[in-house]
């Protein structure tokens, strides 16, 4: 059965994050918040390496925090999974999930007996189809995570993608073609959205840990301190102009991969432009980055509000949330699609 109170738990390179949320009379509410982190290497782009570093961290984030439930939604990141619009044959929902195998072997770059299937549907069936998006998420680095989160006395309701997540937490819903860019540690997901119906959904195995890593390199100077001059400097010539050019430049394989999303989009059977790009994650912080973006990808940025659509059941852990709003985008999301 699940909990009363959904909690969407995520699993990030650096850290665990988990949000339990409450329905109030205004509307859902945010009612706990906590992370732990995670040693160097344990995650690697949202693939657990190291389950019981993983599950340490988990069963020390509910020691800590006065969590309602052991049950939880979990999100998946992996850049292994795959997100591609399709149309089905019209089935009822029990019967189309043991027919996906059948339907889809041929479409999928992994072996369909090491994925785990799911399709959400777009819209309605039209005659003996339904158009809607196939998930193919590689098991073996699932069940892991599964089985990582469960050691530590949690049960796991339901597996989420964590762009999925993103895309219910931080969407503006309008007639704006929006892209949600993510960027996290060591992977950064991106999901193009119109009105809520996904266009485009990537994980890109690239993040901030790879500029901080590459500037560490550069200055020679240990991992710690770069990343401190990192956050300090950014992208800001005006407070060190060498960093500055330098972190420009090491962002360049990444903003390709955000214009090569745009561009395949733009050239589909549906040509669709991006007309606003909404940021969040903790890579997302980097100063000057929204302006750089803005500018290479002539379009507007702003960064997303993932607790906009919650209210503060517990003030004292709103306050809490709003220290690491920018990284709590993807738990949000998990616990709205389980409310």
């Amino acid at each position: 059965m699940a909990a009363t109170n959904p909690i969407g738990l995520d699993i990030g390179s650096m850290s665990v994050r988990a949000v339990e949320t409450t329905r109030t009379k205004e509307g859902l509410g945010i009612l706990n918040f906590a992370q732990a982190p995670l040693p160097a290497g344990a995650v690697v782009s949202g693939v657990v390496k190291d389950d019981l570093a993983v599950t340490a961290a988990i069963k020390e984030m509910w020691a800590a925090t006065k969590f309602r439930s052991r049950h939880v939604t979990l999100g998946v990141t992996n850049p292994q999974a795959v997100v591609r619009e399709m149309s089905v044959a019209k089935l009822p929902k029990n019967q189309l999930k043991k027919s996906l195998p059948f339907q889809v072997r041929d479409m999928l770059p992994l072996a369909v007996e090491r994925a785990l299937l799911d399709f959400y549907p777009l819209e309605e069936p039209s005659g003996d189809t339904v158009r809607g998006l196939l998930i193919a998420a590689p098991k073996e680095a699932v069940l892991t995570a599964v089985h990582a989160v469960e050691r530590a006395g949690l049960h796991v309701d339901r597996v989420d993608l964590a762009t999925f997540a993103l895309l219910r937490s931080a969407s503006w819903l309008d007639t704006a073609v929006e892209a949600l860019v993510d960027i996290g540690a060591q992977a950064t997901s991106v999901v193009v959205h119109a009105d809520g119906e996904p266009l485009i959904v990537r994980t890109v195995p690239r993040g901030g840990q790879e500029l901080t890593e590459a500037l560490s390199g550069r200055l020679g100077i240990g991992a710690t301190e770069a990343e401190a001059v990192k956050c300090w400097v950014g992208l800001r010539r005006e407070e060190g102009p060498e960093v500055a050019d330098f972190l420009r430049e090491a962002l360049r394989p990444l903003i390709a991969e955000i214009r090569s999303s745009f561009t395949y989009l733009s050239s589909s059977e549906r040509p669709t432009q991006v007309q606003r790009l909404s940021l969040s994650g903790g890579g997302s912080l980097l100063p000057g980055l929204s302006e750089l973006l803005a500018h290479e990808l002539r379009v507007p940025v702003v960064i997303a509000d993932p607790t906009s659509r919650l209210r503060a059941a517990d003030r004292s852990q709103h306050d809490n949330l709003e220290r690491f709003r920018s990284s709590a985008a993807v738990s949000i999301g998990l616990t709205l699609g389980a409310a």
